[in-house]
C-alpha cells in the first residue's frame, strides 16, 4: 500500500514539475492520520499528501483556493487527485509558530519579539473569520457545517469518555450531562455566521521569512468568532502567560472592531465559555491519542491543561451555573498523577548539596550561578562527641540528637520557607535548576542531616525532581 501511494505521489509531482522525483522525504507524523512528504526535484519542492478521507481532502483543497484567491496566506494547491486521496500543495518550510515560541520564550520570560508575532497572527485571524467568510462554500464542510449543539456536544462527550473515564476521574454522569447541556445553550447565543478555523494553534501556522502562513483548516465550519482565539491563546504547550493572554484578547477585538461592531464586555462573557470548551476537545484528544493510543507524547500537553484549568476555575464566574463540571475541573486541577505526565526536561530540578567548608562550596555545574549556601556551623555538633564521631547525618543516632536540639528545628523552619519561595517562583519562570548547599566543619553530620531534611521535605510539598549528594561521604 505505501509503495502505490508513494508511486501515485511521485507521478503526480513529476506531471506538475515536468522534472524527476530527486528526494522522497515522509515528514514527521502529526495529531491525524494525513501523511505528508517533502518531494524534490532539481528545481522545485513541495509537500504531497495522502489522506483516505475524500470529503475532508475536498474540504481542504476547496478553502485553500478561495482563501487563496482572498490573497491570504496559506498554502498554493499545485495539483490533486482525489481518486487516489493525494494532492500536492506549497512548501512553507519547516518553521512553525510553536518551534519559534519554544526557541524565543526562555526561562519563563515571553519576550516583546513574540508578543508582537502572536499580534501579527491575530491581526490575519479575522481576515479569515470575518471578511472570507462572507462568500465561502460552506456546503463542503466536514463533518458538519456549522459549530453547532451536535459538534459541542460531540467535543464534551469526547473528552468524558477518552479523557474522564480513562484518567480515572470520577463524575456523576447524569449531572455531568446536565451541566453540558447548560454550557451548549449558552454558547449557542452569540452570533456564530462566520468561519471557525478549529484548530487554530501554533503547530498550524508556520513562518515563512517571519511571515505568518496557515494550514489545516479541513475542520473548518461556521461558527463563532470567540473559538479560534481560545485555541490559539489557551494552546497547552504554547504556555502563555494569563497577563499576555489578557493583552492579546484585547488586541483581537480592537482588530475585529475594524471590520464589525463588537460589545466588548459579551464578547468576553462568552468567550471564556469557549475556552473552556476548547479546552475539553483538546484534553479529549490528549486522552485519545495518549490513553487510549498509548502516544504518550501527547500526555505531555496535559499538566499545561490543567494549570489553564486552574486559573479559569479560580479567577472566571460564567452567568451559568454548571457545578459538576466544576467539580469534574476542581478533581482535574487537584490529580498529582495528571501533573506528572508534563515533561521532565521542562521541570526544574533542586539540586542539595553537604559539604565541608575546609574543601569549599560545591561548584555550580549548569552555568545559572550557584544558589543558596547555608552554614550550619552554628548548629549543635554531633562529632565532638565520641560515640557520634564515626557516624554521619544519615544514622539514626545523630538524627535524634538533631532533632532533638530546637535550635536546629527552628533553623530548617527557616531555611524551607526560603527555598519555598524560590521554588513557587522559579516554577512559575519556567527555571530548571536550583542549587541548595548546606556546609559545616567536616561535611559529615550537619550539613548532611539539613541536606536529607530539605530533600524530603521538597520531595513531599512539590511535584519536582530532586538530585541529593553528600560531597564528602
Amino acid at each position: 500500500m505505501n509503495e502505490i501511494k508513494h508511486q501515485n505521489l511521485k507521478k503526480i509531482f513529476e506531471k506538475w514539475a515536468s522534472e524527476k522525483v530527486i528526494k522522497f522525504i515522509p515528514l514527521p507524523p502529526s495529531g491525524s492520520y494525513r501523511e505528508y512528504y517533502r518531494i524534490k526535484s532539481k528545481t522545485k519542492t513541495v509537500i504531497g499528501a495522502f489522506n483516505p478521507d475524500r470529503k475532508e481532502n475536498i474540504a481542504f483543497l476547496i478553502f485553500s483556493k478561495h482563501f487563496y484567491k482572498k490573497k491570504l496566506n496559506v498554502p498554493q494547491i499545485y495539483a490533486e487527485d482525489l481518486d487516489n486521496d493525494i494532492y500536492l500543495q506549497e512548501d512553507l518550510g519547516d518553521e512553525t509558530l510553536f518551534s519559534y515560541l519554544t526557541r524565543v520564550y526562555k526561562r519563563g520570560i515571553f519576550p516583546q519579539q513574540l508578543i508582537d508575532k502572536y499580534k501579527e497572527v491575530i491581526e490575519e485571524l479575522p481576515k479569515f473569520q470575518i471578511i472570507a467568510s462572507k462568500d465561502l462554500n460552506y456546503t463542503v464542510c466536514y463533518p458538519r457545517d456549522s459549530f453547532d449543539r451536535q459538534s459541542m456536544h460531540w467535543d464534551m462527550t469526547y473528552f468524558k469518555y477518552y479523557f474522564l473515564k480513562l484518567a480515572k476521574i470520577a463524575f456523576d454522569e447524569q449531572s455531568l450531562e446536565n451541566d453540558f447541556f447548560k454550557l451548549v445553550k449558552f454558547l449557542l447565543k452569540p452570533e456564530r455566521d462566520y468561519f471557525l478555523y478549529r484548530d487554530f494553534q501554533s503547530r498550524n501556522i508556520m513562518l515563512v521569512k517571519g511571515e505568518p502562513y496557515f494550514i489545516d483548516y479541513q475542520g473548518g465550519r461556521k461558527g463563532a468568532l470567540q473559538y479560534d482565539l481560545a485555541s490559539l491563546l489557551y494552546d497547552a504547550k504554547a504556555d502563555i502567560p494569563q497577563h499576555i493572554r489578557n493583552q492579546l484578547l484585547d488586541h483581537y477585538i480592537e482588530v475585529a472592531k475594524n471590520i464589525i461592531p463588537i460589545n466588548e464586555k459579551k464578547f468576553k462573557e462568552y468567550y471564556y465559555g469557549y475556552v473552556l470548551i476548547r479546552i475539553m476537545q483538546a484534553m479529549g484528544a490528549y486522552g485519545f491519542r495518549g490513553f487510549y493510543e498509548k502516544k504518550e507524547h501527547f500526555l505531555k500537553s496535559v499538566p499545561y491543561a490543567i494549570n489553564n484549568l486552574k486559573w479559569i476555575t479560580e479567577n472566571v464566574e460564567l452567568p451559568i451555573k454548571i457545578p459538576a463540571l466544576w467539580e469534574v475541573f476542581q478533581k482535574l486541577v487537584r490529580s498529582e498523577r495528571l501533573k506528572e505526565f508534563g515533561d521532565d526536561e521542562n521541570k526544574l530540578k533542586v539540586r542539595i548539596f553537604s559539604f565541608a567548608y575546609k574543601k569549599g562550596i560545591p561548584a555550580d555545574t549548569t552555568g545559572n550561578g550557584g544558589g543558596f549556601v547555608f552554614d550550619c556551623r552554628a548548629l549543635p555538633n554531633p562529632g565532638r562527641y565520641e560515640k557520634y564521631a564515626k557516624l554521619t547525618g544519615k544514622n539514626k543516632e545523630v538524627i535524634k540528637f538533631l532533632e532533638e536540639e530546637k535550635i536546629v528545628s527552628k533553623y530548617l523552619k527557616n531555611v524551607y520557607s526560603i527555598v519555598d519561595a524560590a521554588v513557587d517562583n522559579y516554577q512559575k519562570r519556567k527555571f530548571t535548576d536550583l542549587m541548595v548547599s548546606f556546609g559545616c566543619t567536616g561535611g559529615q553530620h550537619r550539613s548532611v542531616f539539613c541536606a536529607e531534611a530539605l530533600t524530603k521535605h521538597i520531595k513531599e510539598k512539590f511535584n519536582i525532581k530532586t538530585e541529593l549528594v553528600h560531597r564528602e561521604l
